[in-house]
């Protein structure tokens, strides 16, 4: 195996748009730390052994930071590179009427998909520090510009994340720490494949998605991974939409 250029930690990669990012990240000749709440590696099939040695996984409950403080050190040491930077993939999904939102629900989203992103980010920052800088790359959603039926959680959370992006590119812009948002769109998963490609759902992405058809787990993982090789200081704080102009059609 070739020389590791360091070790990128991935929350949420054992399925999905995290798996993909997993594994576009390993290809460039990152290690991984995949962590999830199953502690399973990232669920991709045919995948080379070489590329699989790069993946460091490890259960985790994003939302708790004692197990994130231990699980960074855990992956530090199992994967012998220093950590140079983050991936905030960990998300769960809520769709209720407004009105029947309960104070419970709004709390497990926000834990997971807002909490987390603060929480990893502390634990990843002393890492980064002792590095001289590094990236953190969140995984937020087209979702946080659009008022959506029944979204009112999930819409919130994803806002919140683009906020939080904001506000750590500026806070730790002095101390070489770039921090970059990404929003998906519909991006077909194992998950979500059979929905995408028939029915009432595979008819609306036609007709609204330009391109006629959604994107990809690697569509987001070869973003991910560009940002982490793109030497642009100066890049810091936005979010990239990377929906297919859905978000953007009239």
């Amino acid at each position: 195996m070739s020389k590791t250029k360091g070790c990128i930690i991935v929350t949420g990669a054992s399925r999905g748009i995290g798996a993909g990012i997993a594994h576009r990240l390993a290809m460039a000749g990152y290690d991984v730390g995949c962590l999830s709440r199953s502690g399973e590696r990232p669920q991709l099939e045919g995948v080379a052994p070489e590329i699989a040695a790069r993946w460091f996984e490890a259960k985790c409950d994003v939302s708790q930071p004692d197990q994130l403080a231990a699980v960074f050190a855990e992956i530090e040491k199992r994967s012998g590179s220093r950590l140079v930077g983050l991936v905030n993939n960990a998300g769960i999904h809520s769709a209720d009427k407004i009105t029947e939102i309960s104070g419970d629900e709004w709390r497990k989203v926000m834990d997971v998909n807002a909490y987390s992103v603060l929480a990893a980010s502390q634990a990843i920052y002393p890492y980064l520090i002792k590095n001289n800088g590094g990236v953190i790359v969140n995984i937020g959603s087209f979702y946080d510009k659009l008022g959506v039926k029944q979204h009112l959680v999930y819409c919130a959370t994803k806002a919140a994340v683009g906020a939080m992006t904001r506000c750590m590119a500026v806070e730790w812009a002095p101390k070489n720490i770039r921090v970059i948002n990404i929003g998906p769109g519909y991006i077909m998963t194992e998950f979500n494949r059979e929905a995408m490609e028939q029915g009432a759902l595979a008819n609306y992405l036609a007709k609204r998605i330009p391109g006629g058809k959604p994107g990809q787990a690697d569509d987001v993982g070869n973003l991910v991974t560009k940002l982490f090789e793109l030497d642009s200081p100066f890049l810091t704080g936005e979010t990239i939409y990377i929906d297919g102009a859905h978000g953007m059609l009239q």
